[in-house]
């Protein structure tokens, strides 16, 4: 046997050696604060975790198999429809999701399906028994599924042999428009009778789906999302059961879709807990375990409209996360969902992302990859807990459509998107190339040339509750960067004149951060040269004259501490009187305030203040 010292060289590491390697790359920075982190539930994520001895693998549906990947398929037009379709296929992907209009999921597009023969003619060439379908139907889902069947009648196909996921969904349905309408009792016996109408036809299922993707758009927390899935499949459990459906057979019934975003590690350990939660569920029931069905799509609320290749980064990461945590089937959404339907580069860019994490990384071949790896189980443990606490509320709250209607569940997730939003708009949590990093100089993406629908609010509903909002965390930034552009297209100047004090050396951190901050809501930086003499002191005259002739209205103040405490005031007051409208200090203002503001000084920027705040601030006076 060869010695393991000639093959591994290394002496061997414990925690304490990584320690004192992380506490000198440190420089003395606090180890709690730079190596710990908290998810939106207030879970402790920790650099470092051992190995968890005797972890078991995950179940999936599609043990041993590569995850399906899935397709959007939802231009109002049939014959465009179809040909998108035909080329995703071709293109690899073996699973469609066929959005129709006025679905959670359509923003505003989707299949303009009403009869057989049109969604035949958006299907057309598709070998319905040879890929695997995924319904995301409109408000009265019955129809929709009975319009599927009917085409797969006229085509003459064994209902038995097709692979169709129904994800008919009324508790979504409230969520969305904050209307049901039926009483859910009576929305239960339709429920029972459609599992019964489709069974008898031949279908297999899963006819009911349980969608999470609703809640993490709202701004939702993990643990929220798998509160809602188990309230969710629990209600559907329920209410075919109470019509006679034996327990087992409902609970075949169900399947589910999460959201899985840029976060990889959440990502990965939320799939592995929906997994286990619903063991748990399917042990409380008396059932035997056995795999649930998860389709994950890239989540909505990390798109961003500006700088859009990002998203491609943003979706590689969610489908490693995705596929890990042990999907059965994906969906990337197109790098530019954000600015509408995707064309047909971006839909290959999205197939393409799956192809290279399943054919050349080969990610699928590993039953459980994360199985054991100590920081993932951890986190794993963590959002078991979380989620079922969740489960638990909204059960002592009678169930998920009370919890709706009485406004308590909108209440939690409005709490946790409120943390959210001030952490975004705060930098806490940056978003690349939108308000970290942004590019004002990018060129413009497109996608394709489609006006969305607007979708009117149901009427005359027997349940109603408060609709959930479907929002994306970049919105605050852009709705700054599109008011900034129509102003430029008034003819007033987006712009800002960044007034360098002092030496130029010392002035380039700040003004590299207040460029980035106003560059965010699309206010372009006019930045001179530094106006400091041989003496370091600024030459206020020529800053002026040279703010005169930028034609900006708005001004800020970057340079070091003691440039500020010599000549922040005084140039104040002369950017002032030379016709600035607006005026910032990048930078606290400290004891300095109240004379700052006396010399004129609107506000003041500084790592972790109210960007959006001071941007909108900005573009008023612009405006003004």
């Amino acid at each position: 046997m060869a010695n393991s010292s000639a093959l591994n060289p290394f002496e061997p590491a414990g925690e304490a050696q990584w320690r004192a390697a992380v506490d000198k790359a440190l420089k003395g920075a606090d180890f709690d604060r730079a190596m710990f982190s908290r998810t939106a539930d207030g879970i402790v994520i920790a650099p470092l975790r051992p190995r968890k001895t005797g972890a078991t693998p995950i179940l999936k549906a599609r043990a041993g198999q590569r995850w399906r990947i899935a397709a959007r398929v939802e231009h109002p037009e049939e014959e465009d429809a179809a040909r998108q379709a035909l080329a995703d296929l071709e293109g690899g992907a073996d699973m469609l999701s066929l959005i129709f209009h006025h679905a959670p999921s359509a923003r505003g597009f989707g299949l303009k399906t009403t009869d057989a023969r049109t969604l035949d003619a958006a299907l057309e060439g598709v070998s319905l028994d040879l890929v695997a379908i995924r319904l995301e139907p409109a408000p009265q889902a019955r129809i929709t599924a009975r319009i599927f069947a009917e085409v797969a009648a006229r085509r003459k196909l064994d209902p038995a042999a097709l692979d169709v996921s129904f994800n008919i969904d009324p508790i979504g349905l409230l969520a969305h428009s904050g209307v049901l309408l039926a009483p859910w009792a009576d929305v239960g016996q339709r429920l029972a009778d459609i599992v019964s109408e489709f069974g008898k036809l031949g279908f297999k299922g899963p006819f009911l789906g349980c969608d999470a993707r609703m809640v993490h758009e709202a701004g939702g927390s993990e643990g929220q999302e798998l509160g809602w899935a188990l309230a969710c499949a629990t209600a559907y459990m329920r209410a075919l059961t109470d019509r006679g459906v034996a327990l087992a057979e409902a609970e075949r019934m169900v399947g589910f879709t999460l959201a899985v975003d840029q976060d990889q590690f959440i990502g990965i350990a939320k799939l592995r807990a929906l997994r286990r939660l619903m063991a748990r569920v399917q042990a409380a029931c008396g059932l035997a375990p056995a795999p649930i069905r998860i389709h994950a799509e890239t989540a909505w609320r990390m798109m961003t409209k500006a700088d859009t290749p990002v998203n491609m980064l943003r979706n590689a990461t969610a489908v490693f996360a995705a596929a890990v945590g042990g999907a059965d089937s994906i969906g990337a959404l197109p790098h530019t969902a954000a600015l509408g339907p995707g064309d047909d580069f971006a839909r290959r860019v999205a197939r393409n992302t799956q192809h290279v994490l399943a054919e050349e990384s080969h990610l699928w071949r590993v039953a459980d990859p994360a199985a054991g790896a100590g920081s993932i189980e951890a986190l794993t443990d963590a959002l078991c807990e979380r989620g079922w606490a969740a489960f638990q509320q909204i059960e002592s709250e009678g169930g998920l459509v009370a919890s709706l209607t009485d406004g308590r569940l909108q209440q939690a997730i409005a709490a946790v998107r409120a943390r959210r939003e001030r952490d975004i708009a705060t930098g806490k949590a940056a978003l690349t190339g939108t308000s970290a990093f942004p590019d004002l100089t990018e060129k413009a993406r497109t996608a394709l040339d489609l006006k969305p629908a607007v979708s009117a609010a149901p009427k005359g509903g027997s349940v109603c509750a408060s609709a959930l909002p479907s929002l994306r965390l970049a919105e605050p930034f852009e709705q700054c960067r599109d008011r900034a552009a129509a102003l430029v297209t008034e003819g007033k100047a987006a712009t800002v004149f960044l007034a360098m004090l002092g030496p130029a050396q010392a002035a380039a951190p700040r003004i590299g951060f207040a460029g980035g901050v106003f560059a965010a809501g699309g206010i372009g930086a006019i930045q001179p040269d530094s106006f400091a003499g041989a003496d370091g002191a600024t030459d206020l005259v020529a800053l002026t004259d040279a703010f005169k002739a930028s034609g900006a209205r708005l001004a800020c103040l970057c340079g070091p501490d003691g440039a500020y405490d010599a000549e922040a005031v005084d140039a104040a007051m002369a950017l002032a009187a030379s016709g600035a409208h607006g005026i910032w200090l990048a930078g606290r203002p400290g004891e300095r305030e109240a004379a700052l503001r006396a010399a004129g000084m609107t506000g003041f920027i500084f790592a972790g203040c109210d960007m959006i705040a001071a941007l909108k601030e900005a573009l008023d006076v612009i405006a003004a």
